[in-house]
């Protein structure tokens, strides 16, 4: 008898024969999954987002406004009116 258990429905990847290095190439696949980490990674993604749309909005209502320049780069340029 196999000292082996069958693979039941829903191991994926890990009930399969792999070699090491496939199994170090594609860590992610062995892995399982830990909520903490994903929920500081949410964290630090929500937090650089929130960041970038507050220094924009800050930005615009100072006056500035986002100028497409000929070479496809953005930059912000100070408002002008054509009466003063």
């Amino acid at each position: 008898m196999s000292d082996k258990k069958e693979p039941a429905p829903g191991d994926g990847l890990r009930s399969l024969r792999s070699t090491g290095l496939f199994r170090a190439v594609n860590f992610e696949l062995y892995a399982k999954p830990n909520a903490v980490i994903m929920a500081i990674g949410l964290v630090a993604i929500t937090g650089c987002a929130g960041y970038i749309a507050y220094m924009r909005s800050k930005y615009e209502g100072l006056g500035y406004y986002g100028a497409v320049k000929e070479d496809g780069t953005e930059e912000f340029v100070k408002r002008k009116s054509k009466w003063d």
